[in-house]
């Protein structure tokens, strides 16, 4: 056959790693030190990954804060996190794993912050019973990035940045390699590879708020379900309770819930600290008849609780949520997150170093003195591809997936600092699978001349259509149809529309059109190919949202409020075929007896 037009590069590799935040780095530096040639594939620059985001730290049952907390209680918090819809053999894992990881990174030059002891510090965060989140500061993201980058620098992987992958190649029903672009240049390359790990991260940019950057167009989840995998409960979107909205310049950016961590509370117009309305057994008379005595009640920690501005985001959103809506919001359309009234100005520029430089510099709020304004805003998907819990395999062999690109996890929804943790545990357990898998393959697959041409000229139709439809444009309505009808809160109608909205958008997509005379230096363009993984994400959230008919942890339907138990029995599983997205119940893994026992307890 011959030789595809306009393919210029062509790489050998046994595992190429899509993504370069936590889990790809960690995938990647797994499969290398396994003995696979690897190669990283990043869509911006390394070291720009939103792992950087995860402010607050890393959930480990280390018990170096809580000497009572080990792996059973982090797991029975995840699982109860996640309203029991998590794959349970993943949150064992994860639980079980988590510790040795953090332990791990801190060998490999991780600079945690220490207790008095010299232990690594653990810090409180929403869901979990103790105080387990081992942190840098308001940096660990940024902590961890560094680590790993200069790990996988060291060990000399090698690595290509501002590089988009667009479609995977198969040989029948098993990879053979990937096909993407160079942004600078818009030229095109191939990957032979007989293992692909997607490590792409989430869907933030399929909504009109979010803490996601640009980067974040579901373009894993799309190409896995075009390869033949299989996504798993889609209509899970986290929706994060705390990010800016004033001014309008950084809507949307993250606040961490670590200042609600050290201290920080939800106020509203009135001044009232609202949350304790919304969670009425969670303040009890006789024990506090105001907020300070309730503060060291909270503190206490004999009693398991927890303030109720550290419940489970999916709750604490609702409760932002309703309390905007009541008319009861701050002037910029969010309330108001009070931690100078808590700690003093020494303390949050110590503790919470990166949020008062942020504020500062961004909107010129002094959070030493005053409340910040905030708002939920689009930040995470429990929903993911289907993986094996042990290797991270997807449905398609050589197809591997790790981080939020994968499912199963979380559930319906995530706990703040279980991301950090979920990367590290299954981005090395990813790599190893994906190294190990091509060790024992008898043949390596074969890369169709065919298959590379039809992804060349999928990729180079935006430049047919002269005239044709802004893609910007596309991006724009989708959205905003996105956030006002498949957002925080969801109804059967909504969603109707929104799918025949997302099937014009479709059409529309088909017939983008492209301005410039080539593919370098084309944002435009970009745009363009961003736009099918996003429809096709978008329409599997909406679809999935439309047949999950109760309300749990991320998914809120406002004509079905109550949690079903016959719904918490099953996932909800989309596959493609022949173009169009299919959804079928799948019953839950069984958990066994000794794992059951551990939701029995009563204290």
């Amino acid at each position: 056959m011959a030789e595809p037009t306009n393919v210029s590069e062509q790489h050998d590799y046994d595992v190429v790693v899509v993504g370069a935040g936590g889990s790809g780095l960690r995938a990647a530096i797994a499969a290398h030190e396994a003995g696979a040639r690897t190669a990283i594939v990043c869509k911006s620059l390394l070291g720009k990954a939103h792992t950087v985001m995860a402010e607050g730290g890393i959930a480990a049952a280390m018990g170096n804060v809580w000497p009572e907390d080990n792996w059973q209680v982090h797991f029975r918090d995840t699982m109860r996190g996640g309203k029991m819809l998590n794959n349970w053999r993943m949150a064992q894992l994860h639980a079980q794993e988590a510790p040795e990881r953090v332990w791990e990174l801190e060998e490999w030059g991780a600079l945690f912050d220490r207790t008095d002891e010299g232990k690594i510090s653990q810090r409180d965060f929403g869901g979990h019973r103790y105080a387990r989140l081992a942190h840098v500061g308001d940096r660990t993201g940024l902590e961890m990035i560094r680590t790993l980058q200069q790990r996988a620098v060291d060990l000399g992987i090698d690595v290509f940045m501002e590089c988009t992958v667009t479609r995977l190649l198969l040989d029948g029903q098993r990879v053979a390699g990937a096909f993407g672009y160079w942004r600078e240049t818009g030229s095109f390359l191939t990957f032979r590879a007989p293992a692909v790990v997607l490590a792409t991260g989430g869907i933030g940019k399929s909504f009109q708020v979010t803490s996601n950057s640009w980067e974040y167009t579901g373009d894993g989840h799309a190409m896995a379900l075009w390869a033949g995998a299989s996504l798993l409960n889609m209509e899970f979107v986290q929706f994060h309770p705390t990010g800016m909205v004033w001014p309008p310049s950084v809507k949307g950016i993250l606040i961490t819930e670590s200042v609600r961590g050290e201290g920080g509370v939800l106020r509203n117009s009135e001044g009232k600290r609202f949350m304790f309305d919304y969670i009425p057994e969670f303040f009890k008379a006789e024990t506090a008849d105001n907020e300070q005595e309730a503060d060291a009640w909270y503190a206490d920690h004999k009693n398991n609780r927890r303030p109720p501005e550290l419940l489970p985001r999916d709750e604490v959103a609702r409760a932002i949520n309703s309390e905007i809506k009541a008319g009861r919001g701050s002037p910029h359309g969010g309330v108001f997150l009070d931690i100078a009234s808590r700690r003093s100005a020494a303390d949050i520029k110590r503790r919470l170093p990166s949020m008062y430089h942020q504020f500062k510099e961004l909107g010129d709020v002094d959070i030493t003195k005053e409340p910040m304004e905030v708002a939920p805003t689009c930040h995470y998907v429990m929903g993911g591809i289907e993986v094996d819990a042990d290797t991270q395999a997807a449905k398609v062999s050589g197809l591997y997936a790790a981080g939020e690109v994968s499912g199963g996890m979380h559930g319906s929804n995530r706990l703040g600092g279980n991301s950090l943790s979920d990367l590290l545990v299954f981005g090395k357990r990813a790599g190893e699978s994906a190294a190990s898998y091509v060790a024992g393959l008898p043949s390596r697959p074969a890369i169709s001349s065919r298959d590379v041409q039809a992804a060349t000229d999928e990729a180079l139709a935006p430049f047919s259509n002269p005239g044709g439809e802004n893609p910007y444009a596309v991006m724009k309505d989708l959205q905003e149809h996105m956030q006002s009808l498949v957002g925080i809160i969801r109804k059967g109608e909504e969603l109707e529309l929104a799918l025949k909205e997302i099937d014009r958008l479709k059409e529309r997509a088909q017939h983008v059109s492209v301005k410039g005379s080539g593919r370098s230096y084309n944002p435009g363009w970009h745009t363009a190919l961003d736009l099918r993984a996003m429809l096709t994400v978008s329409e599997c959230i909406a679809r999935a949202a439309l047949e999950r008919k109760e309300s749990r942890g991320g998914h809120t339907r406002d004509d079905y409020p109550q949690t079903d138990p016959d719904w918490g029995k099953v996932n909800l599983v989309l596959r493609e075929r022949r173009g169009v997205i299919e959804i079928a119940k799948q019953p839950l893994p069984v958990m066994p007896d000794d794992l059951k026992t551990l939701f029995e307890e009563t204290h």
